[in-house]
């Protein structure tokens, strides 16, 4: 897997917002920096798969010939919704111990939610500004 520049940025936003979630929510905890450049990381690359793991199963709802195909994709869409933030509650304490605690459910839902806000906007900031003309090459 190569390491593309989106996904530099994607894990310094990341990082921008679990920062904020430790010094807004008491619950939330990084002992030191590192540990939350780590944890950003980390993320990166359990939301990069569950994407990957939705992305095929909307596919899959939207290609079911019958209705009970249908069904048992959304039934699983449903399943791994939550169950996708109890892996990174799992994976968060499997990796950092007591140094990083990102709360309980409630508050990994929200950052996840604000985590998927923050990088679809960043996203969209860096698409509009690579679609400007640069005012730096006409002055030249």
């Amino acid at each position: 897997m190569r390491i593309r520049p989106i996904d530099l940025v994607d894990v310094l936003v990341y990082l921008v917002v679990l920062g904020v979630f430790v010094q807004l929510f008491p619950a939330v905890l990084s002992e030191t920096f590192l540990l939350s450049l780590l944890t950003a990381v980390l993320l990166k690359v359990v939301l990069e798969l569950v994407l990957w793991v939705k992305k095929r199963i909307v596919g899959r709802i939207r290609s079911g010939t019958t209705r009970t195909v249908r069904a048992v994709n959304v039934a699983t869409l449903v399943l791994v919704l939550p169950g996708s933030k109890f892996l990174v509650l799992e994976l968060v304490a499997l990796a950092f111990g007591d140094a990083v605690q990102l709360g309980g459910f409630l508050a990994v839902t929200a950052l996840i939610v604000v985590l998927m806000l923050a990088r679809s906007g960043m996203r969209r900031f860096l698409a509009k500004s690579e679609q400007r003309p640069s005012t730096a090459a006409a002055s030249v």
